[in-house]
C-alpha cells in the first residue's frame, strides 16, 4: 500500500539512488556498529544501512510506516516521538548486542519542523554517542557551522561548537525528495569533541539565548543586563554584538558564572 507523506509530521522522502548512495558512503557503515536513525521513512537510507551492519535500531512517529518497517526482521523500531526518546538508553541496549561496540552511531533525515529542537535534545547524550550524521535544511546547517562575525553566526552556532566538531559533507538538492521540499537540504557530520569544557547544557543555553535576543544592538543592553543579575563582576567586553564573541569568550564566561 502507498504511504501518502503526512505534512504535519514534515514527511520529505529520498528518493535518489545518487544521493542515497553517497549519504551512506559519508556514514560509512560497518559491520558490529550499534547504529540508530532517526526517522527511517520508507526505508531507502535504512536497507542500504542494515545491509551493511547486520542489523539497525530505527526511531519512528508514524504509526504506519513503524508497523511496516517491523516487518524488516534486521530492524529494532522504537515507535517514539524522537524528543521523548532516552538515548543512553537506546546506547545501552544497542551496545548490549554488539561486541565491541562501545558508543552509538546517530544517524537521520531529520523533519525539518523541528530539526532544532531534535538536535538540542541530543546535547546531553553526546557523551555515549559516537558520531551524528544529519540530513537538515541546508540554511541550518550553514547556522550550525558558521564563524563568528557572520550573519549565519548564532545561538545554534555556539551551543553545537561548544560540544562538537561538525562538517557539511554533501548538498542535497529538492528533486532527490518526493514530494520534493521548498529549500536546499545538506548533510552535515557532528564529532562530539573530547577537548569540551564540562557545562551545563541548560545554564549555558540561557547564557547564550540572553546574548543573541537583541542581536543588533551591542551586548550591554541583553548580556550586561542579565549579567548584574547574575551578580557577575568580572571583565567582560559588552561594547560588542553578540555574533562578535567567539564560542570559547562564551564559554569561558560560562566557566567564571558555574566556579562555587
Amino acid at each position: 500500500m502507498k504511504h501518502i507523506p503526512r505534512k504535519r509530521f514534515g514527511q520529505h522522502f529520498l528518493a535518489d539512488p545518487a544521493i542515497i548512495d553517497a549519504i551512506v558512503r559519508a556514514i560509512d557503515p560497518q559491520p558490529g556498529q550499534a547504529m540508530v536513525e532517526i526517522g527511517p521513512g520508507l526505508a531507502a537510507l535504512t536497507q542500504p544501512l542494515v545491509e551493511r551492519l547486520g542489523r539497525l535500531a530505527v526511531i519512528e512517529l508514524d504509526r504506519d510506516l513503524a508497523t511496516r518497517l517491523r516487518q524488516h526482521p534486521q530492524l529494532e523500531v522504537i515507535e517514539s516521538d524522537v524528543l521523548k526518546v532516552d538515548f543512553s538508553q537506546v546506547q545501552q541496549a544497542q551496545t548490549a548486542t554488539e561486541t565491541g561496540a562501545e558508543k552509538l552511531r546517530v544517524c537521520g533525515n531529520l523533519p525539518y519542523n523541528i530539526s532544532t529542537p531534535i538536535l538540542f535534545h541530543l546535547l546531553p547524550f553526546a557523551p555515549v554517542i559516537e558520531d551524528q550524521h544529519f540530513m537538515l535544511q541546508k540554511e541550518v546547517i550553514d547556522r550550525m557551522v558558521a564563524a563568528p562575525a557572520t550573519t549565519d553566526y548564532g545561538r545554534l552556532s555556539v551551543m553545537l561548537q561548544w560540544r562538537y566538531a561538525m562538517e557539511n559533507v554533501l548538498f542535497v538538492p529538492p528533486t532527490a525528495f518526493n514530494p520534493p521540499p521548498r529549500v536546499d537540504s545538506a548533510v552535515v557530520r557532528m564529532l562530539p569533541r573530547t577537548d569540551f569544557a564540562p557545562l551545563h547544557v541548560a545554564a549555558f543555553s540561557e547564557l547564550v539565548q540572553v546574548a543573541f535576543s537583541q542581536r543588533r544592538k551591542l551586548l550591554r543592553h541583553s548580556l550586561g543586563k542579565w549579567l548584574q543579575t547574575q551578580g557577575f563582576t568580572g571583565d567582560f567586553d559588552l561594547q560588542r554584538r553578540a555574533e562578535e564573541v567567539p564560542v570559547d569568550e562564551y564559554v569561558a564566561l560560562a566557566l567564571v558564572l558555574m566556579a562555587p
